[in-house]
C-alpha cells in the first residue's frame, strides 16, 4: 500500500512519485519547467525548520521550493 500525501509532508530521504499539481496555469507551468511533473520521482534531501523552505531531488538535480509550493504538489510514497 502507498500513501499518499502532499509534497511538504514528506519526511527527509524519503521517495515519491509525483501523483498531480494543484494550481493555476502559471503554477503548473511553472512547475512543469523546473521538471516536476506527474509520473516524476523526486526524493527530500533536507527540510528547514519552521515552515522553511525544502530541498529537494529530482532526476540529477536539486532545487530548493517553499512550503507553499510543496503543499500543492501531490505524492505516494515509494
Amino acid at each position: 500500500m502507498h500513501i499518499r500525501t502532499d509534497l511538504a509532508h514528506l519526511l527527509k530521504n524519503k521517495k515519491a512519485r509525483i501523483i498531480s499539481i494543484h494550481g493555476g496555469h502559471h503554477f503548473c507551468r511553472r512547475m512543469g519547467v523546473m521538471g516536476l511533473r506527474e509520473g516524476q520521482i523526486v526524493e527530500v534531501i533536507s527540510r528547514q525548520p519552521l515552515r522553511g523552505p525544502i530541498t529537494i531531488s529530482v532526476g540529477n538535480c536539486k532545487m530548493t521550493i517553499g512550503r507553499g509550493m510543496a503543499h500543492r504538489i501531490l505524492v505516494e510514497e515509494l
